[in-house]
Formats: structure tokens, sequence, C-alpha cells
């Protein structure tokens, strides 16, 4: 399989799997005396795994169309975009405080004891980040090896516009 093929297939991969964590439940809080526990997706937690899948996603389809030297920075680009969302999968856990500033039905005036448990978000936004990365390293490591994006559209340089007209007129596409 080819460089470019991974990289579109891990990127589609990178893009499902952040785009689930920001609507699959992230934390589940459950405010005690038998009340329904709260749940929170990963978009209310945190906005950054959906907008790093958007992002990288934007940068993957630039990637086709640009040259080797812009393909490498792009390359890091998203390698630096999936690390911040493994360092967001890992490390972004709302406290109580938070919680209750988000619904204040979770107040310790309010709520006895609230309980969190995890939900399955951070694994998913883990799993597309390192999805991310893998894609990072594969564009740095083989942007030499990439087709060009094709010239088929481009028009001749050297044919004056008179030429083209002419070419039109004979029932020929200049273009090609």
């Amino acid at each position: 399989m080819r460089p470019q093929r991974i990289v579109d297939l891990l990127a589609v991969v990178a893009l499902v799997l952040l785009g689930l964590s920001g609507y699959l439940t992230w934390v589940s809080a459950n405010p005690g005396n038998g009340r329904v526990d709260v749940v929170f997706n990963g978009y209310t937690i945190t906005k950054a795994p959906v907008t790093l899948a958007l992002a990288s996603l934007v940068a993957v389809v630039v990637l086709k169309l640009a040259g080797t030297a812009l393909r490498r920075v792009l390359g890091a680009l998203v390698l630096v975009m999936g690390a911040i969302a493994i360092a967001v999968a890992l490390f972004v856990r709302p406290g109580g405080e938070e919680l209750s500033r988000l619904r204040p039905e979770l107040s310790d005036a309010l709520a006895d004891q609230v309980t969190q448990s995890g939900g399955p978000a951070p694994w998913f936004a883990l799993g597309g980040g390192v999805a991310l990365v893998a894609v990072g390293l594969i564009t740095i490591l083989t942007a030499h090896r990439w087709r060009r994006a094709t010239a088929r559209y481009e028009r001749d340089p050297a044919a004056s516009p008179a030429d083209q007209w002419k070419a039109i007129d004979a029932g020929e596409d200049p273009t090609l």
C-alpha cells in the first residue's frame, strides 16, 4: 500500500475517533440521594479533539496539493496536533468544582457526595491522537516519494490567447 493511501486511511480513522470523542461520554457524575446521573460529553468538557480533527483534515487535504517541503511542514504540524490530542485525552479530567460550574445541580450545597466515573470518550481521543501522530510521521518520512499534483488542467504558457480560441473553435480542448 502506498504511503499516500496509508495517510488517507489513518486520517479518516483519526477524524472518526476524534469526532466520536466529542459526542461520547467523557465523564458522568452521580450527585447522590438517588438523583439521575449527570453525563458530560467530550464536547462539553473540551472542544479540543473535534477542533484538532477538523484542522488535521484540512492539513491532510492540503498535503495532496503541496510540494515536498510543504508536505513535511504540514506533516510536522499534524504530528503536533496528534500529540496535543494525546495530551488532552490523558490529562483533561475535570474536578468537582469544574463540573459544578457546568451543571449547578452538582454543587456541594445540593449534592451530598458527588462520585465521578469516566466514559469512553478519552480513549477515542487517545486513539485519534495516535493515528494523527502516525499520519505526521509517515508524511514526514515519505513526502519525497508522493506523487505530485497533476498539471492536466493547466494551460500551455507558450500558447497565445488567440491560439487557444482557435483550438476551441476547432473543437479541441486547449488545456490538454
